[in-house]
């Protein structure tokens, strides 16, 4: 028998060397349990142990006794720990070593790629040097274990994990809860307030459920509520200009509105229709200002 990294073995102690601990045999090859490798007490001369097979930091094999997150070929979510710009990032896989994300398998733009704190779902893989990696978990991998999302989740609001991000949109596994594993999910761009990253943690709002049971989010509010916090905004914002006016009208560009207030420019006009008929806000030209109470009064008086 061979030792495959990625891979727990039932493996006899076949000696002791100190300082560095002890060697496994499966009867045919040796590997070395270092002792800082040890969970509970020292095993004796003959004893055998549970050990997983791994790589440690100098591309050695070795033998750990802790229990990784995942093995090879399981798939599992692991949070991104370190991040490097020409390796890709390191995964947190419960050992004294990390799991690399090959950069191959990140996003083309940098602004989609995970960040430290993120969390990815993974497979364990070998590189053709037999080194564990992980491999980004794709649809196919995902779609057995998720559930269909019950009609009751309409217009609610609910959380999950970016598993793929484009330009096009970010594809969600929601979260799950007592259910089971999660729901798949789309944010299409035209709904996302903000570029989403590979990995990231996402609030967002289900707009329609499929008849395959998944579902299209938002990152806003329904147009009516969504309104009235824009118009809000809107509003503090004219009011902390000193002369509470803005360069900004129904003439902006929506590259400009969403750069500056995170909505699509349909939600921006409609904030400000609002705010046009509250008689709040008057335009003229391409600038939009506040309709003072003293002009308010003289065009009652008109």
């Amino acid at each position: 028998m061979s030792l495959t990294a990625g891979q727990t073995y039932t493996l006899k102690v076949s000696r002791e060397v100190s300082p560095y601990g002890f060697f496994l045999s499966d009867g045919e090859t040796e590997v070395l349990l270092h002792y800082t490798e040890l969970v509970g007490s020292k095993p004796g001369i003959g004893n055998t142990v549970e050990a997983f097979i791994y790589y440690d930091s100098e591309d050695r094999i070795a033998a750990t006794m802790k229990k990784p997150l995942l093995q090879l070929g399981e798939l599992a979510r692991l949070q991104v720990v370190d991040v490097h710009p020409r390796l890709g990032c390191f995964l947190e896989m419960g050992l004294s070593r990390h799991l690399l994300l090959p950069l191959s398998e990140l996003p083309e733009n940098i602004q989609f790629r995970p960040l430290p704190g993120d969390e990815v779902f993974v497979i364990m893989k070998h590189d053709k040097a037999g080194r564990l990696i992980a491999k980004l978990a794709f649809e196919e991998d995902l779609a057995p274990l998720v559930f269909q999302a019950p009609a009751t989740w309409r217009n609610t609001w609910v959380e999950g994990w970016v598993t793929k991000t484009l330009q096009m949109g970010s594809f969600v596994i929601i979260d799950g809860g007592v259910v089971g594993f999660g729901a798949y999910g789309l944010i299409p761009s035209s709904e996302r307030t903000r570029a989403l990253r590979l990995g990231e943690r996402v609030r967002a709002r289900v707009t329609f459920i499929r008849e395959d049971g998944r579902v299209n989010l938002s990152m806003t509010e329904r147009k009516e509520v969504g309104r009235l916090e824009d118009s809000e905004r809107l509003l503090a914002f004219l009011k902390e200009r000193p002369n509470g006016g803005m360069p900004y009208s129904d003439e902006t560009e929506a590259d400009i509105i969403k750069q500056r207030f995170g909505i699509s420019k349909s939600a921006f006009k409609r904030a400000l229709g609002k705010l046009m008929k509250d008689g709040l806000v008057t335009q003229k030209g391409s600038w939009t200002y506040l309709v003072t109470q003293e002009g308010a009064e003289g065009a009652d008086a008109e």
